[in-house]
């Protein structure tokens, strides 16, 4: 019987929330849940660093071991393997290659990872292959680059009225830590574009503590940007457990993720599950070309904003229920692959 043990480094201090709401840590919550209602042994545990890793394991005694993103150092993967000779290691990959090549340890360490016989586990089938042709490269085994994507608990029975719209003001939530590949500033000038031609007021929704990847300059031009527009505004929001930004994401009107790239989007999800409207990229592995529009192109997601705006209530059911039946579909889907690995073999 596998026993699957989740390892997260516990990061709590950097964005001042508590321990288990991360969005890393919601994801892999999720994935966790579901495999233990299908009948498969598994756990999560957050630790505060690389030495902390062998109690964790000894603990639980898993059969395999998966290290969620890049924060081992492949040198301790030596020391482990020696006290814990039985076990399979794996480090999850979140990234699609753009983001992750910001991370100036990522590919030197996935490398290295290989070399030990540890697998990497992509959670989208683009990295997927990238990290395949960067194994085939340095003549490593493809076999180790694997595939496990994310899972979202969205019951089809669960379907949560939206809220009424009010014709005079909206709510556009543009959440998630605000980094370059986000794309917060051209998202938030599509919105103000929007607003301007509908001419409804505005409240524009960010996450305002959780800055990364040379972030800073970011939020610091959003402020500027909606201080010289008075008839919009920029509302800031703490980090916040995943209860708490449910009942806050329920509150908004659109959602955009018109990001450069992702491999899933829990926020996203998010709505989806609240039923709130989603505007993405065509980088959403699950939502169709309808929730889409070009992250390099203001024009197009003023234009979808309008469309999302003009629908009738019909349409817009419609909407709801076609996004979360993507979902639905995509989660399906995933919990396939991940009982298909770690489920009884008959």
């Amino acid at each position: 019987m596998k026993r699957i043990l989740f390892v997260l480094k516990s990061r709590e201090a950097a964005w001042g929330y508590s321990a288990g709401s991360s969005g890393l840590s919601n994801s892999v919550r999720f994935v966790v849940d579901m495999l233990s209602q299908r009948g498969i042994e598994a756990k999560s545990v957050e630790v505060a660093d690389n030495n902390a890793i062998d109690a964790a394991v000894t603990a639980y005694r898993p059969t395999h071991v998966i290290v969620e993103a890049f924060w081992v150092v492949p040198e301790k993967f030596d020391v482990l393997k020696t006290l814990h000779p039985t076990v399979r290691w794996l480090v999850r990959d979140h990234s699609e290659t753009p983001f992750l090549a910001n991370e100036g340890i990522a590919f030197g360490w996935t490398i290295e990872y290989l070399r030990r016989g540890v697998e990497v586990m992509c959670n989208s089938p683009r990295a997927r292959a990238d990290m395949r042709d960067v194994a085939a490269a340095c003549g490593l085994p493809e076999s180790l680059i694997t595939y496990g994507p994310n899972f979202y608990p969205c019951p089809a029975a669960r379907f949560i009225v939206p809220k009424p719209v009010n014709r005079e003001a909206i709510d556009i939530g543009c959440f998630g830590a605000v980094r370059p590949l986000k794309n917060h500033m051209a998202q938030a000038i599509a919105a103000i574009a929007f607003a301007d031609a509908a001419r409804v007021k505005l409240r524009f929704h960010v996450n305002a503590t959780r800055i990364e990847g040379n972030g800073d300059p970011i939020l610091k031009n959003l402020r500027s940007l909606f201080d010289a527009t008075p008839r919009y505004s920029l509302i800031e929001h703490d980090w916040m457990s995943h209860h708490d930004f449910l009942e806050v994401i329920r509150q908004i009107d659109v959602s955009m993720q018109v990001s450069f790239t992702e491999t899933f989007n829990i926020v996203a999800a998010d709505a989806v599950a609240m039923s709130v409207p989603v505007l993405a990229s065509p980088e959403l592995p699950w939502l169709g070309a309808y929730a889409h529009a070009l992250p390099t192109s203001t024009a197009s997601m003023a234009r979808s904003l309008m469309a999302i705006w003009n629908e009738s209530h019909a349409e817009q059911n419609a909407r709801l229920h076609r996004q979360r039946h993507e979902l639905i579909g995509y989660s399906q889907r995933s919990e396939d692959v991940w009982v298909g690995r770690f489920g009884p073999r008959f």
